[in-house]
């Protein structure tokens, strides 16, 4: 690709480099990015208390939106909950440090660990996955894992068609700026917004491209 400049025809990369020296003509050499001062009094959070009945509903909403199954449900009602998601057939998996009385509900014969870890072979006939988060936010109606107890590797959640999603209520944040103060950027987050859908042809949605075909979403009360 080429573009015209002042002096002729240029690259498009050359024409890019010459704007960001233009750009930073003035800048010192000593300079450090670190002496830079940039406003940080955008908002950092919002109206919504985290864990609050109206950030649990604004969360259940969103995901709602974007065509996740949700339902709130009470502490004895998670692994009946569970167990019926998952279905009557199929293998499910459970990574390590999901929570013994969620999963209680579900057959043993069906439940997979990730120890040793499953092969994509093995993992693409899983039906489903049964996860915790690391939180979620609310505004955004987003699920974000980050690899931790309950959670397990990302291929877990991206491989099987079906991703059934535990959130307590305590994990709900109003804003991703409250989200990103809590997490720690190291870890390998996924944030997750409703099942996998993509539009790119003919705008036609098309779910489970990249990843669950279904999102079932039950957020603890």
């Amino acid at each position: 690709m080429t573009v015209l400049s002042g002096k002729g025809r240029t690259t498009a990369r050359t024409e890019v480099l010459r704007r960001i020296r233009h750009a930073l003509r003035d800048i010192p050499e000593s300079e450090r990015d670190e002496d830079a001062v940039v406003s940080r009094d955008y908002s950092l959070g919002g109206p919504l208390s985290p864990g609050s009945p109206e950030a649990v509903d604004l969360l259940a909403a969103r995901l709602a939106d974007y065509g996740a199954s949700v339902r709130l449900v009470s502490g004895s009602d998670v692994a009946a909950t569970i167990a019926r998601s998952a279905g009557s057939g199929g293998s499910v998996v459970v990574p390590e440090g999901f929570p013994p009385a969620w999963r209680s509900a579900l057959p043993p014969e069906r439940v997979l660990t990730d120890v040793p870890r499953l092969s994509v072979a093995e993992l693409d006939r899983v039906s489903a996955v049964v996860t915790t988060v690391a939180l979620a936010i609310a505004t955004t109606g987003t699920l974000v894992l980050d690899g931790g107890p309950g959670q397990g590797r990302r291929a877990l959640t991206l491989v099987p068609d079906v991703h059934v999603c535990v959130v307590r209520a305590a994990q709900v944040v109003a804003s991703v700026p409250e989200a990103l103060a809590r997490l720690e950027p190291a870890r390998p987050l996924t944030f997750v917004s409703g099942p996998s859908a993509t539009s790119d042809i003919e705008l036609d949605r098309v779910e489970g491209v990249h990843g669950p075909r279904r999102l079932d979403a039950f957020i603890v009360v």
